[in-house]
């Protein structure tokens, strides 16, 4: 009995020392939670810089001094008389395509509503109808601009009315009126004598827009306004709607908030271009059959005269296909960008996924999106209020009998199709959803669900915002542009953009084929490389941000898209010392170097601007120009012909080639 009451009086004491430990803890607890707060991902970000704080390696991120005397001026020249409220009647044009091709496409339409003298209904954006899925808040252009800063800026220029006066519109349904596909390369006298005799008869004609663009990029030098014109829409009148621009410049804000200049980095791999030139190889299990087949429909349709297995490497080696994520990341590593760089990923659609994305990501953590800046919040807030979709559209395919699927499956052939799952294991609704699922029942791609047709249009937006972050960036760096496909990508509107707005902001234009090779040298030591090697790509990208870049790029660009180059038409050149390179396209037309001389009023705002920033830099200069980043890459060491070793350098020191020395 004694011993039982002992251990009662254990169990006791042990369960009131365990009560107050209990209050205890809760006490402290309660007057501790006044400095905990709420884990943020982004002030993980700001901590991750704390410690380099204030240093920046100027050689990285300063300005391109031969291009600096470059300076936009788009603004009418000649006689420029105002549109006539007489028209010659209405043009009403319906646009498909994503982002690249609409801002194409309307730079195009304005001007030739100029060149017939008449006047524009706001153009119908074909993803973005209501028919696609989007909220009833927005009309199909005013889903992704502002109508009534487009209609103001252009008040000079053309008549634009939202739309077709009330006596025209019972016909249209009808199809009363003409309707002409024009392609890319119509010319002007394509609208003067088949398009306007037409339009003077029918006060009303249609244009269905397909290619990105309806009229021919490099038009004669007596039609510079009208060239000058398109810079007025693509870079002024063309402006984002409201909401767009508002959480477009808090990203760029929430960016510079780190303290650290960023990096815009555009993947372009886009499944269409990627088909158009074979680069199926280069990719892996059902993204290389999905690009099969939609090379296999091009074929089909007439837009590509070539065979359906071409070799993706040999592509590769010609600069046609494009650089992956990966060989970027080690280009950047090779120019001494350090892994905490802060790298923007622009582009809404990345074909192949987070699998090609790992690799730069390794090399570089602080890899940033739309969805690391913004809240969820945010981004459903800029598409409105929008009818809830079934919340589960998947529909089974017709089942198959196992003879069936043996058959097909035979007949399949040796391409790269991925096998299909063990027969005792059910096939889960997971691997048949999505837009690639298909491929492992049939050979024929379905038509996009409902659900497909907003993602398209939400795409728009998505891309809107990458735009205005790309443009702001503090240097820019394409993955895939001016591809020969004849089609407008984003980073050619971007690069564009820049050129137009500051000429000597940074925005690197490698030469694939080059790359291409300088990669293939070092291709089993990527991560290694010899410091010679490393020498060779800095002089490359350093030499692609000035005058040599911006020529190249001009001679395969402007064909195609003249707002991806618009010089010398849209720029002025403050006077100084030097003097430019002038070189000359195959029309004989200046490509670079033929620009006109800025008014007096430019040139002396500019020079308050240069002493200003000249005492900025020079502060810089003081406080540490010779910090830099760190970085942990290191080089294989280069042996001469003697068998010594040359010391080598790791990737962040900065002996580059610069393009200002």
């Amino acid at each position: 009995m004694v011993f039982k009451s002992k251990i009662k009086w254990i169990a006791l004491l042990v369960v009131s020392l365990s009560f107050v430990s209990l209050v205890r803890h809760l006490s402290m607890a309660r007057f501790s939670t006044v400095d905990m707060v709420e884990y943020s991902a982004m002030a993980g970000l700001r901590d991750d810089f704390a410690s380099i704080s204030g240093t920046r390696n100027n050689r990285l991120w300063r300005i391109v001094k031969p291009l600096h005397s470059l300076h936009p001026y788009a603004n009418p020249r000649t006689s420029y008389p105002v549109p006539n409220q007489h028209s010659n009647g209405f043009i009403y044009a319906k646009i498909f395509g994503g982002f690249e091709k609409i801002t194409s496409s309307i730079c195009d339409l304005v001007a030739i509503s100029r060149l017939l003298n008449a006047t524009l209904v706001i153009p119908e954006i074909q993803e973005t109808t209501r028919s696609k899925g989007i909220s009833a808040k927005f009309k199909s252009f005013s889903y992704l601009y502002d109508e009534e800063q487009f209609i103001a800026s252009l008040t000079n220029d053309i008549n634009i009315v939202k739309t077709l006066p009330d006596n025209f519109k019972a016909a249209r349904k009808k199809n009363a009126f003409p309707t002409f596909k024009p392609k890319t390369s119509s010319s002007p006298n394509f609208y003067i004598d088949q398009v306007l005799p037409k339009l003077r008869k029918n006060k009303v004609i249609g244009l269905v827009i397909s290619d990105g663009g309806c009229l021919q990029s490099i038009l004669p030098s007596s039609m510079s306004e009208f060239q000058r014109l398109r810079c007025r829409v693509a870079f002024h009148a063309l402006q984002f709607r409201p909401e767009i621009r508002v959480l477009g410049n808090r990203m760029v804000e929430r960016l510079r908030a780190w303290g650290q200049p960023f990096l815009v980095f555009h993947p372009g791999l886009v499944r269409d271009a990627l088909a158009y030139h074979g680069c199926a190889e280069l990719f892996q299990d059902v993204h290389t059959e999905l690009i099969q087949y939609r090379r296999a429909q091009l074929i089909k349709r007439g837009i590509i005269n070539e065979e359906l297995n071409v070799d993706s490497h040999l592509r590769r080696e010609n600069g046609s296909c494009p650089l992956m994520p990966e060989e970027i990341g080690i280009l950047l590593r090779a120019m001494g960008y350090p892994p905490k760089t802060i790298i923007y990923l622009a582009g809404s659609e990345t074909f192949g996924g987070q699998r090609v994305l790992t690799p730069l990501r390794a090399m570089f953590a602080n890899l940033v999106d739309r969805t690391s800046l913004c809240s969820k919040t945010e981004l459903l807030e800029l598409l409105g209020p929008e009818t809830p979709l079934p919340l589960d559209p998947f529909q089974s395919p017709p089942s198959k009998s196992e003879e069936q699927l043996k058959q097909e499956w035979k007949k399949a052939g040796p391409r790269p199709r991925p096998l299909p799952p063990p027969p005792d294991r059910p096939i889960y609704l997971h691997e048949k959803e999505g837009w690639y699922g298909w491929i492992t029942e049939t050979d024929k791609e379905p038509d996009p669900s409902p659900m497909d047709l907003r993602m398209q249009a939400h795409r728009l937006v998505w891309d809107a915002l990458d735009y205005i972050v790309s443009v702001e960036a503090d240097a820019f760096i394409p993955g895939y542009n001016n591809d020969g496909s004849g089609w407008p990508d984003f980073s050619s509107l971007v690069m564009g953009h820049r050129l137009y707005e500051v000429a000597s902001s940074r925005t690197y234009r490698p030469d694939r084929k080059v790359l291409a090779e300088l990669l293939n040298m070092t291709r089993d030591n990527m991560y290694h490389p010899k410091h010679n090697w490393t020498l060779q790509v800095q002089q490359h990208l350093n030499k692609s941000l000035g005058e040599e870049g911006l020529i190249r790029q001009s001679l395969m660009s402007k064909p195609g898209l003249f707002i991806s180059h618009p010089l010398p038409e849209c720029s002025c050149r403050i006077s100084s010392a030097e003097t430019p390179v002038r070189v000359k396209g195959n029309d004989g037309q200046f490509l670079y170097g033929g620009e006109e001389e800025c008014p007096k009023w430019m040139q002396r705002d500019q020079d308050v601007i240069l002493s200003e920033s000249a005492s900025e830099e020079e502060g810089k200069n003081e406080e540490g120009d010779s910090l830099e980043y760190e970085s942990n890459v290191d080089e294989q060491p280069d042996s001469n012909d003697n068998g010594n070793t040359n010391v080598t350098l790791s990737f962040d020191q900065d002996d580059e080639m610069d393009p200002n020395d």
